[in-house]
């Protein structure tokens, strides 16, 4: 017969279930918590985003490319090299009682003359990639300033929260041993002892999982810094001031003249423009012009100087098609410019939404919020040891001390990146104020 039969079928079902995901959550939590790495170094968050800054790799691949585009400008604005071509025959002269030979030789330099107003036009083009190269540049600069804060502050997150997670976790492990200790005599203790073995489970794979993302955060930053794999580091703690945001009309405004990827479409169709017209300037012909010398030695010596000029005659390649392609590719580049113009007013938008939300959310808060949690959490440990709390009370406390931990965290986490976006996107500075503060505690 099943021991929990002689039980009221409401009873039956509580402990089917305790079982049922103390089972699961034994299956899944088969690993510990990864153990915090207690001797790596503690790092100032805007000290590590300026040494992202100066060691990281990938720059250099944006300082070669304005370098590239330098030199195509060098190139753009050279004339076509000098042209020297000669001739060295024999030559026989027979006729009229005559019959002498010689040598005959010629030579010439020929120098080939653009058409008025293409070497500017190319120039132009040259001077645009100079400036898309920048525009990459200082956007990769800001996109990474961004990510290395947002990576940094979830470190820092990653780390209080694993920390919280394991000090409730060792809370529930410590009551545990000592309920196994004890007689379960009757339901009640014994449910409640499983219902603690399961919550522990669950703090356990908790803290688990908070300590993979400050792994991965660690992982990301020490990439980003061009440092190896194995260099751990930890953040300190910071207090974000998070500043009010101008209106989104005055967000909207600063993306039309601040925006790197506006300005780099903007920069793209001018560019285009200047390929339009040089694609209708190169339908008229380069002249070539240059001075020759020959001279031939067959009984008299005759010489020969002078100037001669080529140029090809455009009957059958007006440069129609290349003319079409460019006009072509300046539509697109005018549509992708409106396409990514209301791609960012949408961002903007909805970045400044959330970073308002966020705000008025944290305004609710009373600053002792979590510091008060984690007190009534210590007090209701001690108190259901004796018996003066019930076990949901208590099991609730440890929760929700927890989840408040989480829920400061992850507002502050997303109103940060809701910050860097539209400081990324609009280029306006209202960086939030950050107050190094000491780490005498795991909880924000």
């Amino acid at each position: 017969m099943n021991q929990l039969s002689f039980l009221p079928s409401s009873a039956r079902w509580l402990a089917a279930v305790v079982a049922a995901g103390v089972g699961a959550l034994h299956f899944a939590n088969a690993a510990e918590s990864p153990p915090a790495n207690t001797n790596a170094p503690s790092v100032a968050l805007d000290t590590l985003v300026a040494d992202v800054l100066e060691h990281n790799p990938e720059l250099n691949f944006y300082r070669a490319e304005i370098a590239a585009a330098k030199g195509e400008r060098r190139t753009a604005e050279k004339w076509a090299n000098p042209e020297v071509s000669t001739t060295v025959g024999q030559k026989q002269v027979r006729g009229g009682g005559l019959l002498d030979e010689g040598v005959a030789w010629s030579v010439s330099v020929w120098q080939t003359f653009e058409w008025p107003g293409r070497i500017p036009l190319r120039k132009a083009i040259a001077n645009h990639q100079i400036k898309l190269a920048g525009l990459g540049f200082d956007q990769f600069r800001s996109a990474l300033v961004a990510r290395a804060r947002t990576l940094a502050f979830n470190l820092f997150a990653a780390h209080e929260k694993a920390a919280a997670a394991q000090e409730v976790a060792e809370r529930f492990q410590a009551l545990r041993e000592v309920l196994v200790q004890r007689d379960a005599a009757g339901l009640t203790p014994l449910l409640e002892r499983r219902i603690i073995e399961a919550t522990e489970l669950t703090l356990q794979r908790k803290a688990s999982e908070a300590a993979l993302e400050a792994q991965a955060a660690m992982l990301e930053l020490n990439q980003l810094r061009g440092q190896p794999w194995t260099n751990a580091l930890k953040v300190e703690s910071a207090q974000l001031s998070f500043p009010s945001v101008p209106d989104v009309d005055v967000l909207l405004s600063a993306t039309q003249t601040n925006n790197f990827e506006l300005q780099m479409r903007q920069a793209e169709l001018e560019q285009q423009g200047f390929r339009v017209s040089l694609a209708k300037n190169e339908k008229n012909p380069a002249v070539t012009v240059g001075p020759y010398l020959a001279q031939e030695r067959a009984g008299d010596r005759e010489t020969q100087v002078g100037i001669g000029l080529s140029l090809p005659l455009p009957l059958w390649n007006r440069n129609t098609g290349k003319i079409a392609t460019e006009e072509a590719r300046q539509q697109q580049a005018a549509t992708s410019l409106l396409v990514t113009q209301r791609s960012i007013e949408r961002q903007v938008v909805e970045r400044a939404r959330a970073y308002q939300t966020k705000i008025a959310e944290m305004a609710k808060w009373r600053p002792d919020s979590v510091p008060q949690f984690k007190e009534a959490a210590a007090l209701a440990d001690r108190h259901y040891r004796v018996g003066a709390v019930p076990i949901a009370t208590y099991v609730e406390l440890q929760k929700q001390y927890l989840e408040a931990v989480d829920a400061l965290l992850d507002t502050k986490r997303e109103a940060l990146e809701a910050e860097q976006e539209l400081q990324r996107l609009t280029g306006l500075e209202f960086k939030a104020v950050q107050t190094l503060i000491p780490d005498k505690s795991s909880n924000p």
